[in-house]
């Protein structure tokens, strides 16, 4: 309890000190080439989304916007929403579900996005990220039709869900594992394990190349996941896993140089791209100093 009410006021110093954001000018939306830009999204994180997307449009402007409604969002949040992004698409939740695939989480977000990809490239960007300098990488995967992720140390490679089985079985320990290291302990034992790819990244920040396929890849190994591990395969985090093994097994899939993109935990001086994860999203105020720097650049 006292944890809550101490984030809770965090947060409330976080959104007093960044109200400019809410000054700055409407995002420009780019041509048809450029990528389509997609978020899951909650009413208390509304300044936070605004902050995100104005900041990476700053480097890349998206073709399209859309916004996955957890549910929480209040009419006002639309209509902010819509007065700073032009043509932004707001989805229900309810239509982003999938027969045979979990509820809940982000799941409803991944879906989303293996349908948009089918003929679009999509990037994938949470709320509390920040784009502090040039995305090079990510221009280049998306002319280049390759998927991405952000990854969680230097030098990190796509690998083989066997190596990452094996690695994480020598790494569980008594009681209960998390079901991100419970699932990868069991990825040898899916159908076809020989072909299949992993990438231990973070799905806050993903692109999808266009093409068919990610759905059908989803409902195959959803189902075997479910089988192997019962009702645990429906806890929050199975969502992740599955994000990053779609991305693994695009065709020239990459993982973002690291920490040119990182989580605030790792970020250094020259870090591009940083994701705010709770950890450290409102401790110091560095978050806040971020945003309002974004800002007093886009009202120049």
């Amino acid at each position: 309890m006292f944890y809550t009410r101490k984030n809770q006021l965090r947060r409330w110093w976080f959104d007093l000190r960044t109200q400019g954001v809410l000054r700055s000018p409407p995002l420009i939306l780019g041509d048809a080439a450029a990528p389509l830009l997609l978020s899951q999204l909650q009413h208390k994180d509304v300044l936070m989304y605004l902050a995100a997307i104005k900041s990476f449009a700053s480097y890349l402007a998206p073709g399209e916007v859309h916004v996955v409604d957890d549910g929480s969002l209040t009419s006002k949040d639309c209509a902010l929403l819509k007065s700073h992004i032009p043509s932004v698409q707001i989805h229900a939740l309810a239509d982003c579900r999938e027969p045979g695939l979990p509820k809940g989480g982000t799941w409803e977000r991944l879906i989303a996005i293996a349908r948009l990809s089918q003929t679009r490239y999509v990037i994938q960007l949470d709320s509390d990220t920040l784009t502090l300098g040039q995305i090079g990488e990510v221009a280049a995967a998306v002319r280049q039709a390759r998927s991405f992720c952000i990854g969680t140390w230097d030098t990190q490679d796509i690998e083989a869900v066997i190596e990452r089985a094996q690695r994480t079985r020598k790494r569980l320990g008594e009681g209960r594992a998390h079901i991100q290291m419970l699932a990868e302990a069991n990825f040898d034992r899916l159908q076809d394990a020989a072909n299949l790819k992993y990438v231990r990244g973070c799905s806050g920040f993903s692109g999808f190349a266009p093409g068919a396929g990610k759905l059908d890849l989803m409902l195959s190994l959803s189902g075997q996941m479910q089988a192997l591990l019962g009702d645990r395969w429906l806890e929050w985090g199975s969502e992740q896993v599955m994000s990053n093994l779609v991305v693994a097994n695009q065709p020239d899939a990459i993982v973002l140089p690291h920490p040119d993109y990182a989580d605030c935990t790792k970020m250094q001086p020259g870090t591009r791209f940083v994701h705010f994860i709770g950890t450290c999203r409102f401790v110091g105020g560095r978050y806040a100093r971020l945003v309002n720097q974004m800002v007093s650049q886009e009202l120049r």
